[in-house]
């Protein structure tokens, strides 16, 4: 049984948490392999990208794809801005399954922000310690498409039930969808050609009682704490855990 099977692979009655934000189960929406398809942004993606962050230095291509295809523009840290940028391109390909009155937020792409020192070759993603992000990127891009469900603001997507640590280098261990903070605001949306808005957002890792803070008090709450400790969105497997010292 797969990951998001475990976490997502059970259709129960409506959940919510303690904050009053509602808790997704959905049942896988195929049970066999299905060809990528939709509507390709890809190069108004890229355009975007170069236009609001910078110079797109490579692009990971998919060899098979499921659902949809999806590729990582990469964007190499530079001295004004020192972390590198991953941007998704593929998940907008297809609408999500959101709820009627959120029908404008049926596109979406993710971002990942990385130091600039994290290796971007591939032989080094061997080591998971190194691959982990870019895996749950790629991961949760296409977790809407394959359980016929949605991702947005304030959204987590742990490891497991528990949000067990993604690697052996880190406790984080699970995922918060948000607008990307350290990024243009401008790159925030993006208004395709054919009449769709993308919604760009950030994924941020969280620590398993950041997770439990949010459930229990709410996206924003936890947005706060992160400004009170300084906590941006870059990827920092060793940050400190605002969380700590709760009970």
């Amino acid at each position: 049984m797969s990951l998001f099977k475990k976490i997502f692979g059970k259709k129960n009655e409506p959940e919510f948490s303690e904050s009053g934000a509602p808790i997704y189960r959905h049942e896988s929406s195929s049970e066999g392999f299905v060809p990528a398809g939709g509507d390709d942004h890809t190069e108004e993606i890229s355009d975007h990208i170069e236009r609001h962050i910078g110079h797109v230095d490579g692009v990971f291509h998919e060899l098979i794809s499921e659902h949809v295809h999806l590729d990582i523009h990469m964007v190499k840290a530079t001295e004004d801005r020192p972390f590198h940028v991953l941007v998704t391109s593929g998940m907008s390909n297809k609408a999500m399954n959101v709820p009627a009155d959120l029908k404008e937020f049926a596109h979406a792409e993710l971002c990942l922000l990385l130091p600039e020192d994290w290796s971007l070759e591939h032989k080094d993603w061997d080591d998971e310690n190194l691959y982990w992000p870019i895996r749950w990127l790629k991961m949760i891009a296409r977790l809407p498409h394959e359980y016929n469900t949605w991702i947005g603001y304030g959204h987590t997507i742990p490891n497991g039930e528990d949000a067990a640590p993604f690697a052996p280098g880190t406790r984080l261990g699970c995922m918060l969808v948000m607008p990307p903070l350290s990024l243009p605001g401008e790159f925030e949306q993006l208004q395709t050609s054919d009449g769709k808005t993308i919604h760009f957002y950030i994924v941020a890792p969280l620590y398993p009682e950041e997770m439990v803070f949010k459930m229990k008090h709410g996206v924003d709450a936890l947005i706060e704490l992160f400004d009170e400790w300084d906590i941006d969105d870059i990827v920092d497997p060793e940050r400190p855990n605002v969380l700590k010292n709760e009970e």
